[in-house]
């Protein structure tokens, strides 16, 4: 950001500041997400801290997605910041400061039972979304207007091939092997898509994790939309920036299955196991389009680090499954890692 624009928004901050009467000792920049909004702590002299999501723009607060959404979790309830006010002239939307301590960065100095509990409240978290959201639904919510179906899933897919395997690999597949991919992107496509839909959060995973006062709080939920049952437990459990061992997997899965037990039919193990698996190749290979998008075309180089690990995600499910054959053996003559 050049000079003239950072300028513009410290002094929107300063103005939003004095009109709402807030005193601030300190203002410092925290880093962003991959989106166009910039984070700032307010430290106040007399009060608790706030976080303020600066817009590039103008805003209408009523109509945010963000807003919109943070009223239906608000609503289960499960644990979101508070908005504490905005400014639509502005671009402002000042939040309850959670610290700075996601899930990840917890879990370096996390005991193994401390792990276990942290995961075993997400997955709670997952159970509630999807309990709640199916009593709460209603055309006031957004989510309930849009979903992961063909045109989207495709789309991701598509994205990954433009924005990894070409634009980050340099790879250049034939006509031919782009007839194939499509092939086999499709066949993924349509067993998702035509999955019974629940809510979703849409990139729930230990980034988007806040610890806060010893419990777990939800962020970065404004794109939340419809979507297959495994699409949430798929971000937290094959997590880019995460590893996790075949048993925790497992086991946390399991602990899934038995939070549903009761409430909807019978899933059997091996059943979910391969949709949880489906889902999974579907989002690993999302993930690493952003990944090369966020690198090539916004120079963010942040990501690079976690494509070994999401590339040996994919992996594992193209070996996995005798389907994927011929997918893998198209993505690994550009992607060594796959072969």
């Amino acid at each position: 950001m050049d000079r003239r624009a950072t300028d513009d928004v410290r002094g929107r901050i300063d103005t939003y500041l004095a009109s709402a009467g807030i005193a601030a000792a300190k203002i410092v920049p925290l880093s962003g997400d991959a989106s166009d909004r910039r984070y700032f702590r307010i430290l106040l002299r007399d009060d608790s801290p706030q976080v303020l999501a600066v817009h590039p723009g103008t805003i209408e607060f009523d109509t945010l997605p963000f807003v919109n959404v943070s009223k239906l979790l608000s609503a289960m309830p499960v644990p979101v910041p508070r908005i504490l006010g905005h400014s639509d002239e502005l671009g402002i939307i000042a939040l309850q400061d959670l610290g700075d301590v996601t899930l990840q960065a917890h879990l370096g100095a996390a005991s193994p039972a401390q792990h276990d509990a942290l995961y075993r409240q997400a997955v709670t978290f997952i159970d509630t979304l999807q309990r709640r959201g199916a009593e709460l639904a209603s055309a006031e919510y957004i989510p309930y207007g849009i979903a992961f179906d063909v045109e989207k899933l495709t789309w991701e897919l598509q994205f990954f091939t433009k924005h990894f395997l070409e634009g980050y690999r340099g790879a250049q597949p034939t006509t031919a092997q782009r007839d194939a991919l499509a092939k086999e992107y499709a066949s993924i496509v349509d067993e998702l898509a035509s999955e019974p839909r629940v809510l979703c959060h849409r990139d729930y995973h230990s980034r988007n994790l806040m610890l806060h006062d010893g419990s777990l709080y939800i962020i970065d939920f404004q794109d939340a939309r419809m979507g297959p049952d495994t699409y949430d437990l798929v971000s937290l459990l094959r997590d880019s920036y995460v590893d996790f061992t075949e048993a925790q997997v497992e086991s946390l899965i399991a602990f899934f299955l038995a939070l549903r037990e009761g409430r909807q039919p019978s899933q059997d193990p091996a059943e979910f196991r391969r949709r949880f698996d489906l889902m999974a190749l579907q989002r690993n290979l999302k993930a690493l389009g952003t990944f090369g998008f966020q690198t090539t075309s916004r120079h963010n180089t942040v990501y690079i680090q976690y494509i070994p690990r999401t590339l040996n995600f994919a992996r594992g499910n193209l070996v996995r499954y005798p389907r994927f054959a011929r997918l893998r053996e198209l993505l690994a003559e550009h992607l060594e890692e796959l072969r």
